[in-house]
């Protein structure tokens, strides 16, 4: 009896790990929730889905109509398969939300993630308004390894606040990202970890921003609402599970 009780564990613990590997092989998680999916508490919760998954529809290129061709729907995931498509950003602007999405690096890759970006003409770039949360091979890539105490790293505000603590994935894995702004007090977690916290036009923001690479841009991070924007850094990035709550 005690060798047919083994059998049956070993077998139903076999069942369990060959779910949970069709589970992960279909887009999905350990938890059953498959990728770029809303529960019904999300929903209630006010959150809005970014990306189905499959096509790019709330999405566009800065200054353009529709989203360049460099910009793809590959595994699940928005993905910058081709050269200077440049950044896209959001359709719609948010002022006050908190943001969570999926980002994986491809080896001595860099990208970021921007938010309350200026669309206006006299702007050709995303950065020079938005504030970035950084995305970077920190091992590969040789712009993780300048700025001031590591300022320029997966998770940063970037070449403004440092890590509060390490928590990137290996390249090749992705990281969860949650970004909570509110009335200028912006909270960055990397998978569950807050990493940093600032206060946009503070006394100490205004004294990072001139000692920073951003001091010749007056309105960089000036802005009360804008578009989130994900860059085009040349290098291949993806990113998927992307929803935003207005708050």
């Amino acid at each position: 009896m005690i060798q047919i009780n083994k059998v049956t564990g070993l077998m139903l613990l076999l069942v369990a790990v060959l779910a949970v590997s069709a589970c992960a092989t279909k887009g999905g998680s350990a938890t059953g929730k498959a990728d770029n999916t809303l529960t019904k508490a999300e929903k209630a919760a006010g959150w809005v889905l970014l990306f189905d998954g499959t096509s790019l529809e709330h999405w566009r290129g800065f200054h353009k109509e529709n989203a360049p061709a460099a910009w793809q729907v590959e595994d699940g995931a928005i993905a910058l398969v081709g050269g200077q498509g440049g950044d896209i950003i959001s359709k719609k602007e948010y002022e006050n939300f908190e943001l969570m999405l999926d980002w994986k690096i491809s080896e001595g890759g860099n990208s970021g993630i921007f938010f309350h970006v200026s669309e206006d003409p006299k702007f050709k770039y995303t950065w020079q308004t938005g504030p970035e949360m950084q995305i970077i091979d920190d091992e590969r890539h040789p712009d993780a390894k300048q700025g001031k105490n590591n300022n320029r790293q997966a998770g940063t505000n970037y070449d403004m606040h440092p890590l509060a603590t390490p928590a990137v994935k290996p390249v090749g894995e992705y990281n969860t990202v949650r970004l909570v702004v509110k009335d200028g007090h912006v909270e960055q977690y990397l998978n569950g970890k807050k990493v940093v916290e600032y206060n946009l036009w503070s006394p100490e923001w205004e004294a990072l921003v001139k000692g920073s690479k951003f001091a010749s841009m007056p309105e960089y991070g000036q802005y009360k609402s804008g578009y989130i924007a994900l860059q085009d850094h040349g290098d291949k990035v993806w990113f998927k599970n992307i929803k935003i709550r207005p708050l």
